[in-house]
Protein backbone atom coordinates (compact mmCIF):
# COMPACT_ATOMS: atom_id res chain seq x y z
CA UNK A 1 0.00 0.00 0.00
CA UNK A 2 1.26 3.71 -0.84
CA UNK A 3 0.37 6.74 1.03
CA UNK A 4 -0.66 9.95 -1.08
CA UNK A 5 -1.42 13.17 -0.93
CA UNK A 6 -3.96 15.19 -3.33
CA UNK A 7 -3.93 19.36 -3.13
CA UNK A 8 -7.79 20.12 -4.10
CA UNK A 9 -10.77 22.48 -4.21
CA UNK A 10 -13.75 22.37 -3.13
CA UNK A 11 -16.99 24.64 -4.28
CA UNK A 12 -20.17 24.42 -2.85
CA UNK A 13 -22.44 25.55 -5.63
CA UNK A 14 -25.41 26.51 -2.89
CA UNK A 15 -24.08 28.54 -0.89
CA UNK A 16 -21.18 30.01 -3.00
CA UNK A 17 -18.24 28.84 -0.11
CA UNK A 18 -14.97 27.41 -1.59
CA UNK A 19 -13.03 24.95 0.60
CA UNK A 20 -9.37 24.70 -0.15
CA UNK A 21 -7.24 22.20 1.37
CA UNK A 22 -5.31 18.82 1.17
CA UNK A 23 -6.27 15.20 1.55
CA UNK A 24 -4.39 11.67 2.30
CA UNK A 25 -5.35 8.48 1.18
CA UNK A 26 -3.75 5.05 0.73
CA UNK A 27 -4.34 2.63 -2.28
CA UNK A 28 -2.20 0.12 -4.23
CA UNK A 29 0.29 1.61 -6.22
CA UNK A 30 -0.16 2.95 -9.22
CA UNK A 31 -2.68 5.16 -11.61
CA UNK A 32 -5.02 7.15 -9.52
CA UNK A 33 -8.78 7.04 -9.68
CA UNK A 34 -9.69 10.65 -9.61
CA UNK A 35 -13.21 9.87 -10.09
CA UNK A 36 -13.09 7.46 -6.66
CA UNK A 37 -11.00 10.41 -5.24
CA UNK A 38 -13.20 12.93 -5.93
CA UNK A 39 -16.11 10.97 -4.69
CA UNK A 40 -13.95 10.26 -1.77
CA UNK A 41 -13.39 13.91 -0.65
CA UNK A 42 -16.42 14.71 -1.34
CA UNK A 43 -17.89 12.70 1.62
CA UNK A 44 -15.01 12.46 4.13
CA UNK A 45 -14.18 15.60 4.09
CA UNK A 46 -15.84 18.28 2.13
CA UNK A 47 -19.56 17.76 3.09
CA UNK A 48 -18.48 18.05 6.76
CA UNK A 49 -16.75 20.88 6.16
CA UNK A 50 -19.61 22.62 4.36
CA UNK A 51 -22.32 21.29 7.36
CA UNK A 52 -20.37 23.02 9.77
CA UNK A 53 -19.89 26.14 7.85
CA UNK A 54 -23.65 26.20 7.10
CA UNK A 55 -26.54 28.06 8.58
CA UNK A 56 -28.64 25.57 11.00
CA UNK A 57 -31.65 25.83 8.44
CA UNK A 58 -28.92 24.37 5.43
CA UNK A 59 -27.83 20.39 5.40
CA UNK A 60 -25.69 20.78 2.77
CA UNK A 61 -26.36 17.80 -0.60
CA UNK A 62 -23.54 15.94 -2.27
CA UNK A 63 -24.40 17.13 -5.70
CA UNK A 64 -24.18 20.54 -4.40
CA UNK A 65 -19.98 20.08 -3.94
CA UNK A 66 -17.64 20.98 -7.01
CA UNK A 67 -13.97 19.11 -6.21
CA UNK A 68 -11.22 19.60 -8.41
CA UNK A 69 -7.88 18.19 -7.67
CA UNK A 70 -5.22 20.82 -7.95
CA UNK A 71 -2.00 18.12 -7.83
CA UNK A 72 -1.31 14.52 -6.45
CA UNK A 73 1.89 12.81 -5.35
CA UNK A 74 3.00 10.15 -2.99
CA UNK A 75 3.12 11.42 0.58
CA UNK A 76 6.66 11.15 2.00
CA UNK A 77 5.47 12.41 5.55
Amino acid sequence: MMTYIALYKAKNQTTKTTEQSCFTWQQESGDIDTEMLTQKIKRERSLHYFNLMATEDYQTQLDDIIVTIEKTDVFRG
